[in-house]
């Protein structure tokens, strides 16, 4: 017999967010992410991650891959881990912005070492930046298991 399972997801305003957000310097658009004084994205409440950590020029997000995040495989979506990259490097970019300022992601180079499943337990995704430039930024992170 199959079992069927659910998950419900309820999220506020993100455009209220945002709003919020705009008026605070990057960094601290981001702490106010992570310590709850402005709602997490939808797209964190989706997938199951949160900030943890937040300085100038580094962000780590961790997160608890899950049987809602399973490919057709059987183990979890590289989608998931790639989710978390571009999530934390786009935020440790976002903490050396001025208010106001925003970015979007333009590209990004993953290379997958080793698969997760729902037994992994909660990873960790260390962003660091490179380089801000005038138009574009630079960042690389990894992520590691509860083994580290």
């Amino acid at each position: 017999m199959q079992v069927t399972r659910e998950r419900i997801v309820r999220w506020e305003d993100p455009l209220a967010s945002a709003s919020a957000m705009r008026e605070l310097s990057g960094l601290e658009a981001i702490r106010a992410v992570r310590d709850g004084l402005v709602p997490q994205p939808p797209i964190a409440v989706l997938m199951g991650f949160r900030i943890a950590e937040a300085d100038a020029g580094r962000v780590v997000f961790e997160g608890e891959p899950g049987e809602e995040h399973y490919n057709p495989l059987g183990a979890v979506h590289g989608g998931f881990a790639l989710t978390l990259f571009d999530s934390a490097m786009g935020c440790a970019i976002h903490t050396m912005l001025e208010a106001g300022v925003g970015y979007t992601t333009t590209d990004v180079q993953v290379r997958f070492i080793r698969g997760m499943t729902k037994d992994t337990g909660t990873v960790r995704c260390e962003a660091t930046v490179v380089h801000v430039g005038r138009s574009t930024a630079v960042a690389e992170a990894k992520l590691y298991d509860s083994a580290g």
